[in-house]
């Protein structure tokens, strides 16, 4: 951890909702906009909570205090000239080591980019800062982001503030971790596989995978130093097509503001939309999918999408409930969930076979023994060493899937899924075991499904198993994520608030 928190912070403001490190980014953005609390009065408080809780969590692996505190004053400032102001103005977000922040490395948790320094922002970090937030610390991740475990040789291990032998979840895990902890009400993340959504899910906040396109993915170019010399470190196809930047937050009120102030058109992203597109006419139909083939759901998981379920009922939403979604027209065939969770171990397994001369190079062992354990998960399903024709024949079954799914929501359905099979896993359990390791990945495909198709997806946490959340999944059509975020509301309205410092 590299921190630099001056010794001396502002006075901290409590009123009778907490301290303000405890506060919704909602609430901080409006009294930070209303003079009832200064953006310095708000950054001192969170810095002092990550004095407190951070070193044994280890959620932001960089906080350069004094830097946040100059943002909060000239926040104020603002808000004094009365100047127009954004929806996060002096509201404190976590920024994930993998992605470009001005004068800070992207280190994406490997020692060898410990010295790749960003010289701009990533266009999304660009968005947030645009919209008044203040970069706080730096959130920590897996080496290479390719886990569902958050740590690494570089920074180190994060916790699950709920309980620090399960994971955190991965990869934007130090992000959840901090905002679960009370060390920021808002992260930045980013989603190939669920890494916004099973964080959001093991630490009991809320993670919104937008559609592709919808924030920018644009980002400076970057290289990794190996023995053999600069490398590019350009990015395969399914990377393009179901990598998306995102928000986690401790409400879903939070994650909507934060969504819309990272939705800003960029002209520089290939993917990019030009504006956040309307949202509809209302979704009130939720087709909850319980069961996908070659998924057995731990028991907790069963009741707790059903808990959810019954919410929405209770909301006024229309519920039903199928076993498996198969193709929209009636065709026999593959269960659609599955067979999209399916393509995508192919297509990103052999898109990530040109990443391991980078890895073997400058990977650490726990990436080397977890990249294995997902080459034998994905052999089980396509063979030791898929064909192109296989290859190629994969994206082509994506398009279709993509043409069911959407014809299947429609104009006004939602689907209510888990987000993993099972509860959050024990801390590195796919280092463990190679049985243990292997189950992992089937109770993965509910996330894994949505990727791949490039449709948004909700995590929104439900209750408490054993001690630790556990969240649902809300899947959507492309561009529906403020009904989605209705369906989010309408749970979390229902469901008990998880709150660590409640307990």
């Amino acid at each position: 951890m590299n921190h630099r928190i001056p010794k001396r912070c502002p006075v901290t403001y409590a009123s009778p909702h907490g301290e303000l490190w405890q506060w919704s980014a909602v609430d901080l953005a409006a009294a930070v906009r209303a003079r009832e609390v200064s953006a310095v009065e708000v950054v001192a408080s969170c810095l002092g909570r990550i004095e407190e809780v951070n070193p044994e969590a280890n959620a932001l692996v960089e906080v350069r205090g004094e830097e946040a505190l100059a943002a909060a004053k000239a926040a104020d400032t603002a808000v004094a000239a009365g100047e127009e102001l954004g929806p996060l103005h002096g509201v404190p977000v976590s920024i994930k080591v993998n992605t470009e922040q001005r004068g800070y490395a992207t280190t994406n948790g490997i020692a060898a980019l410990a010295g790749n320094v960003a010289e701009e922002d990533a266009a999304c970090v660009g968005a947030l800062r645009g919209a008044g937030a203040i970069p706080l610390g730096r959130s920590n991740v897996p080496a290479f982001s390719l886990r569902w475990f958050s740590g690494n040789a570089l920074h180190g291990r994060t916790l699950n503030p709920w309980d620090h032998g399960r994971t955190p979840g991965g990869s934007s895990g130090g992000a959840a971790s901090g905002i679960a902890a009370g060390c920021t009400p808002l992260a930045q993340g980013n989603d190939i596989g669920g890494s916004i959504r099973f964080p959001a899910a093991c630490c009991g906040v809320v993670g919104v995978r937008p559609t592709v396109g919808l924030v920018s993915d644009w980002a400076p170019p970057a290289y990794a130093e190996t023995p053999d010399g600069p490398v590019p470190l350009d990015f395969p196809p399914t990377v393009h097509q179901c990598a998306v930047q995102g928000p986690l937050g401790r409400t879903v009120a939070d994650a909507r503001l934060a969504l819309h102030a990272m939705s800003t058109p960029d002209l520089r992203s290939p993917y990019g939309v030009p504006a956040l597109p309307g949202a509809g006419g209302p979704v009130r139909r939720v087709t909850v999918v319980r069961g996908i083939e070659g998924v057995t759901n731990h028991p907790a998981v069963d009741a707790a999408v059903g808990v959810a379920a019954a919410r929405l009922a209770d909301a006024g939403y229309e519920v039903d409930e199928v076993d498996e979604v198969d193709e929209a027209d009636g065709t026999e065939g593959a269960p659609l969930l599955a067979e999209a969770a399916r393509l995508w171990l192919l297509l990103i397994t052999e898109d990530t076979r040109g990443l391991l001369r980078v890895v073997e190079q400058i990977g650490d062992d726990a990436i080397r023994t977890a990249l294995g354990r997902h080459f034998e998960a994905a052999a089980r399903v396509w063979g030791e060493r898929p064909d192109l024709e296989t290859y190629i024949n994969g994206w082509g079954r994506r398009a279709t899937l993509v043409t069911r799914l959407q014809e299947l929501l429609g104009a006004d359905r939602l689907l209510l899924t888990p987000v993993c099979a099972e509860p959050p896993f024990e801390q590195d359990a796919d280092l463990a075991g190679r049985d243990r390791a292997l189950e992992l990945f089937p109770a993965m495909w509910p996330m894994q499904a949505v990727p791949i198709l490039g449709f948004p997806a909700v995590s929104v946490p439900v209750a408490l198993h054993d001690g630790v959340p556990l969240g649902v999944q809300l899947i959507g059509g492309r561009f529906t994520e403020d009904r989605l975020l209705d369906a989010a509301q309408a749970v979390e309205d229902r469901s008990p608030a998880l709150r660590v410092w409640a307990r």
